[in-house]
């Protein structure tokens, strides 16, 4: 049976735990077919980032042009944008990217500033699935975010500023706030004892977008999504790559 065509519009990560490489990973755990638009090349590892290139808007909008000209494409996830030009060329496209899911990429796991709130502006305003952790739901709303009442209260206020659906991802809490339909659900799980965390917000999202792409309402796909990150996260727990916070296993059984 032919696959599902999901697509990665993100940055790549030259560690291979987060970003295209993430997303391409899950995509292929979760039995869609991957195709990918980069928006920036990083020079990273476990240990952070040491350099981001930007690929130039018109190069970005050939790569999308070019996928979209002959694939049929089912679903779509966003991550690391860091020009608001290209959140608008994201957009101007939308009606031919269904399913779209933002995760809000502004901070790296080790801290790394990767784009401005200006940056997804125009995204989160748009009706798609938006999946911030705490640090970036605070940063959208210009307000705290730490506490389960707090991310629920984040929850609905970016889906007031149009998204179809804000999922605020709390890992640390081991808890997820889903607002859609009208309604908030708080998900909760057990948390897994691991350093290798680098990449899990990049690996929800994309997972969202593959379940979205296979039929999924919107909260299934996001337990769908949640419950395989944990099994990921529980994959990689023993790993020992590089010398900090390392990858997932995107294909733990």
């Amino acid at each position: 049976m032919t696959p599902p065509v999901v697509l990665t519009i993100a940055g790549s990560d030259s560690g291979g735990g987060a970003g295209i490489q993430a997303d391409l990973k899950t995509f292929a755990a979760l039995g869609a077919y991957g195709v990918s638009v980069i928006t920036a090349v990083t020079a990273q590892n476990t240990l952070g980032v040491t350099a981001i290139h930007p690929i130039p808007v018109d190069v970005v909008a050939a790569q999308l042009d070019a996928v979209l000209a002959d694939f049929e494409v089912a679903a779509v996830k966003v991550g690391m944008i860091g020009d608001p030009a290209i959140a608008r060329l994201v957009v101007e496209r939308a009606d031919r990217l269904p399913n779209l899911v933002v995760d809000p990429v502004l901070v790296a796991t080790s801290g790394a500033r990767l784009a401005s709130t200006a940056s997804v502006a125009p995204l989160v305003a748009y009706p798609c699935v938006v999946t911030p952790n705490r640090q970036e739901a605070a940063a959208l709303v210009a307000g705290r975010v730490e506490t389960a009442d707090e991310m629920e209260a984040a929850a609905e206020l970016l889906v007031d500023k149009g998204a179809r659906a804000a999922v605020v991802t709390g890992s640390e809490l081991a808890i997820d706030v889903l607002r859609f339909d009208g309604k908030t659900e708080t998900l909760r799980g057990e948390q897994v004892a691991t350093v290798n965390n680098h990449g899990s917000g990049c690996t929800f999202s994309s997972a969202i977008a593959v379940r979205l792409a296979a039929g999924d309402p919107v909260p299934l796909a996001v337990r769908n999504a949640k419950r395989y990150v944990a099994a990921a996260l529980t994959g990689g727990r023993d790993w020992r790559l590089g010398a900090g916070p390392g990858p997932l296993n995107h294909f733990a059984p």
